[in-house]
């Protein structure tokens, strides 16, 4: 495997590749002795436990992919943050090695799907020869930013969950006491798929607000030196008290949206919004000129001759002063034409003060709002970075209410904020520390302190919780003692507030590296501060999942499978409905409804007894090191402890 870049991503890649995966990892950097991650590096290559090497080059051009040996090698990873050069660099490497796995690291998701297209048929095209079952020389391109956006918007935001989307699905983990989960009755697209994570026990608070945070704290840091169980086993679940906590994953349906066909016609817009156009002074000055017109015209058409219509058209032409003179007119007519000349003039300022405030208006629309006086339960986002913009994104789509805090005026979320009319400061909060009373945090319901900087984060978090002391605050983090530090000093000093730290990079590279591995990551939710990884694993080949049961394919804190991919066999060839046989909840006919998500390339709640066959293509929940086990085709040993291991339960006829 080879790693180029020397940031935080890449520095946890390696690690995660060579201690959880046991690869061998070549990484490319400028220097080891300095740069942003350079010694952290050094120390993985001194390390005798671990098999990684590097080699320093300023650029990576052909000569230092090649010294690498890109040209041998499995997987190449590219993880520098500039789009441009990650692109040059797969170029390059593509034509060094045709057989190559590319994991590219984009932030521009349209370029990254551009490119994922280009690579792969660059492959099919000049190496027509290759066969595509026999080598894995796809180009996946990720974002770390898109992976850790969801778990850092639910470590925030009260009452969220932990969302990761995939292949057009929304799944969500969420956090339930054991007597909520079996409760029957629920809704069919809310009914939980499978428990994530058994939660140890509150320890001793005592409250109701302290029993509600209970469950959450134990999750973000082990409790009496007993942490969280990651996919614990149905029967370790029964008997236990209703009221322990446990994390379950639910998937969500997309609603329906409206059909235009119905024939329902498009609500017309308020006239409150006539508002954010004119002030409500030039307004009732409108309004006031036009009574006044209507008053002269019925007076018209009281004192002269004709009709209504007539009496109008006669005022408009003495109010725009075009009509002729009233001179042998009676005298009523003449001061009518009088009095509608006198309002004619006051017409002349109140249009000039309807053009000078459209114009203020639209300045004001391309301009960042200020956070209102009245805001109230709001997200104080401070950071619009490349995490930041995403989670602006995420936020947006919640719609939750957000006030953006930005040191920089030309960072990168700040057109989505000023675009989507998003209330934004321009300030630093370590100089000035009235902006984030000016964000309204007294008001606010969370603070994520998101910026690249750990010592801007955790200054800002400190100083909103003098402020606040209850606020829910989610800090950005690298060093992973350091977050715990923070994390058991903010807990114990503020013991009924909630308090969360996240790394980015953490967060990112076990999807990173299972791409790497040659299987399809579909994302990852992070357990307090472990991680579980949803990927799309082939059966084929794999005695830890070809033909055995769904059941006897199930290790506790290890991997289970959650769905059956469908769509991956009708592209082989091979018809199958989207009701699978023998894939209905236990107790259900064969023929019942399956519980399909997205556009019904998945099928979930698989029958037990449903024996895994080797076309399948399955969608497993895995620790990273069941799936570093999974991944690597079950190394001898762990063939003979899963041999040893009884079934959960015995095999069922082939339907």
């Amino acid at each position: 495997m080879v790693v180029c870049g020397d940031n935080a991503l890449a520095q946890r890649l390696t690690r995660e590749l060579a201690v959880v995966y046991e690869q061998r990892v070549i990484v490319v950097l400028p220097s080891l002795r300095g740069g942003d991650h350079g010694p952290q590096i050094a120390a993985l290559v001194g390390d005798p436990a671990t098999s990684v090497t590097a080699v320093e080059a300023r650029v990576p051009d052909d000569a230092a992919l090649r010294a690498a040996g890109v040209a041998e090698a499995a997987a190449l990873a590219l993880t520098s943050g500039d789009d441009q050069l990650n692109v040059h660099i797969a170029l390059r490497a593509r034509r060094l090695n045709p057989r190559l796995r590319l994991v590219i690291r984009m932030f521009n998701r349209t370029l990254g799907d551009y490119l994922e297209n280009l690579l792969d048929r660059a492959v099919e095209v000049a190496h027509p020869e290759l066969d595509p079952s026999a080598v894995d020389a796809s180009t996946t391109v990720l974002s770390d930013s898109d992976t850790a956006a969801p778990s850092l918007v639910a470590a925030a935001v009260v009452g969220s969950d932990k969302i990761v989307h995939a292949d057009g699905m929304l799944l969500r983990a969420k956090e339930r006491a054991l007597g909520a989960v079996s409760r029957p009755g629920g809704r069919g697209d809310r009914e939980p798929l499978c428990t994530l994570a058994l939660l140890p026990e509150g320890g001793r608070r005592r409250g109701a607000r302290a029993r509600q945070y209970a469950a959450e704290d134990a999750a973000e840091e082990d409790v009496d030196g007993v942490g969280p169980v990651l996919l614990p086993d149905e029967a370790e679940l029964q008997g236990l008290a209703p009221g322990r906590g446990a994390v379950v994953l639910e998937a969500i349906t997309p609603r329906d949206r409206p059909n235009p066909a119905t024939g329902r016609l498009p609500r017309l817009p308020a006239v409150r919004d006539l508002g954010t156009l004119f002030s409500p002074r030039l307004r009732f000055s409108l309004g006031t000129m036009a009574l006044l017109v209507t008053v002269l015209a019925g007076l018209n058409w009281r004192f002269g001759q004709g009709g209504p219509l007539h009496a109008a058209y006669l005022t408009l032409l003495d109010f725009l002063a075009i009509n002729e003179p009233n001179v042998k007119e009676p005298d009523p007519q003449q001061v009518l034409q009088l009095l509608a000349s006198f309002a004619g003039l006051m017409m002349l300022p109140l249009l000039l003060a309807v053009v000078l405030e459209s114009y203020g208006a639209f300045r004001r629309a391309t301009s960042l709002r200020s956070p209102p006086r009245g805001l109230s339960g709001h997200v104080v986002l401070l950071g619009l970075g490349k995490v930041g913009t995403r989670v602006l994104d995420r936020l947006l789509e919640l719609d939750i209410p957000v006030v953006c805090i930005e040191r920089d005026p030309e960072a990168r979320g700040i057109a989505l904020a000023r675009s989507r009319r998003v209330p934004t400061l321009i300030a630093d909060v370590t100089e000035d520390g009235g902006v984030l009373e000016e964000a309204r945090i007294k008001r606010a319901r969370a603070l994520l302190a998101l910026t690249s900087d750990d010592g801007t984060n955790l200054e800002a978090v400190l100083y909103a919780r003098q402020v606040k002391p209850e606020l829910r605050v989610a800090m950005r983090l690298f060093d992973d003692e350091f977050a715990l530090t923070v994390y058991r000093t903010l807990r114990d000093t503020y013991p009924l507030a909630q308090t969360r730290s996240r790394s980015v990079s953490a967060l990112a590279a076990p999807a990173f590296a299972g791409a790497m591995m040659g299987r399809q990551v579909l994302g990852a939710i992070p357990v307090g501060r472990r991680v579980l990884v949803f990927a799309a694993v082939d059966v084929r080949g794999n005695p830890l999942l070809e033909g055995r049961t769904v059941a006897e394919a199930f290790r506790r804190d290890a991997w289970r499978v959650l769905a059956l991919d469908v769509m991956e066999r009708s592209r082989e060839g091979t018809p199958r409905p989207a009701h699978a046989p023998g894939t209905a909840p236990a107790g259900a006919s064969d023929d019942g409804a399956s519980h399909a998500v997205g556009v019904g390339e998945l099928t979930w709640r698989l029958h037990p007894g449903y024996v895994l066959r080797p076309d399948d293509r399955v969608v497993v929940a895995a620790t990273r090191q069941g799936l570093a086990t999974l991944l690597a085709g079950a190394p001898p040993e762990a063939h003979a402890a899963a041999a040893a291991e009884p079934p959960g339960l015995p095999r069922q006829p082939r339907p």
